[in-house]
């Protein structure tokens, strides 16, 4: 079952689409044999529908050739600097390597982060703006390094990056008092920065009483922002945090323009959802509109989402990812979203990694300032054996330190175990 793309009612995504799949079809090698023209029918609407889905192991098989044409050579491409040879970060699989237009990351991402009338507002009158990023080195497009890089190193543009390692919990007081100084001497006006690298730094901030005078928001992105998380940051910095979500294939697609709601860059992709369950989450499939060097159509992108707005006015709710969803009885299922929303209101948590077995449901806290009381873990374990039925009894440890996975990133949902 598929709902129908919210977005194809824009005259000019239609006509977009309607003049680059052609295009795509005949110059694409991995497109050449999909039924274009049950997609384009008849009228100035595209049916999406009628073709099929990719997913990663259509992008890695036979790569770069399964999207260049046998005209285009890439070692040519990146001697004449028409584009960038990136990789994703490997979360959920392999690093998968991307072909992406000279230039594209900055633009979309620009346009992106304008959907927010605050953001946009302080870009318009701090141009350019100084950033500083705190994410792991390979999830960061700009910087990717081993070694001890200088400082000069960890500058491009306008951004710097802050942290060395992607062990936020491993960052010793020195490291810390390093980032908060070069934070300080740089005069960012907004933080970009995976959520729980942006929380660890923002309470060693709070610990060392520095605020940071010149920052007037928060991007998070990179991974799923915890309400758990937002809380930490908005508290020690005092501005807002807005969610940026989208991914190195895609570029960015949705951005926070209201509580629970994330408005789609429709100059970027086209949206659907798919496989929609009782409550209208399903599975995100994009097909991106500007970079032509390795369009996506159909492309399966891992993550779940709801809708929310309407055709003309459309928003998201972002749900996370598809492989960390807890199945429950008759078929549904609650996502980390849903699992997130127990959080709300609980304090004294820093971040936690929920997992489950099939005799143990395992809550891993990691206290913020001070742990949460015991009227606050009962009334948390409450809401997940309300969210979670079927499951047995959670058991809640407090922990120092959650350590990331390979590519730096943190799940905060295990359905199958750690």
């Amino acid at each position: 079952m598929s709902t129908p793309p919210f977005n194809l009612c824009e005259p000019a995504q239609a006509r977009r689409l309607r003049d680059r799949l052609p295009i795509w079809h005949q110059t694409v090698p991995l497109y050449h044999d999909w039924p274009l023209g049950h997609a384009l029918g008849g009228g100035d609407l595209v049916d999406l529908s009628a073709l099929p889905t990719i997913d990663k192991a259509d992008l890695r098989r036979d790569f770069p050739r399964n999207f260049l044409a046998p005209t285009l050579d890439l070692e040519t491409l990146v001697q004449a600097n028409l584009v960038e040879l990136e990789h994703t970060s490997g979360t959920a699989e392999p690093r998968l390597p991307l072909l992406l237009a000279r230039g594209w990351w900055a633009t979309q991402e620009c346009r992106a982060l304008r959907l927010n009338p605050r953001v946009a507002e302080v870009l318009n009158e701090i141009d350019p703006a100084r950033r500083i990023t705190l994410t792991s080195p390979v999830c960061n497009n700009d910087i990717c390094y081993r070694g001890v890089p200088s400082r000069r190193d960890r500058i491009v543009g306008s951004s710097l990056s802050l942290n060395l390692t992607r062990h936020p919990f491993l960052w010793g007081e020195i490291d810390l008092d390093r980032m908060v100084s070069e934070a300080l001497e740089w005069n960012p006006v907004f933080l970009d920065t995976d959520p729980v690298y942006g929380a660890l730094f923002a309470r060693h901030c709070e610990r060392q009483g520095v605020r940071l005078p010149s920052l007037r928001f928060i991007i998070g992105s990179y991974e799923f922002v915890s309400v758990v998380h937002r809380r930490v940051l908005e508290r020690a910095f005092g501005v807002p945090v807005f969610d940026l979500f989208g991914s190195t294939e895609t570029g960015h697609l949705l951005m926070e323009t209201g509580p629970n709601t994330m408005s789609p860059s429709l100059e970027t992709a086209v949206l659907e959802v798919i496989d929609p369950d009782t409550n209208g989450v399903g599975d995100l499939v994009v097909t991106t509109l500007s970079n032509d060097y390795m369009p996506l159509i159909r492309y399966r992108i891992g993550d779940l989402v709801q809708r929310t707005g309407h055709a003309g006015q459309a928003a998201f709710i972002v749900h996370g990812r598809a492989k960390d969803v807890f199945p429950l009885p008759r078929g549904e299922r609650a996502t980390g979203w849903q699992i997130d929303q127990c959080f709300t209101g609980i304090d004294g948590v820093l971040h936690y990694e929920l997992s489950a077995t099939a005799s143990l449901l395992r809550l891993r806290l990691v206290p913020d300032r001070m742990p949460p009381t015991d009227a606050g873990l009962a009334e948390l374990v409450r809401r997940l054996a309300a969210t979670l039925p079927g499951y047995p009894t959670s058991t809640v440890e407090i922990v120092d330190a959650v350590l990331a996975g390979p590519s730096g990133k943190f799940r905060l949902c295990h359905p199958g175990g750690p």
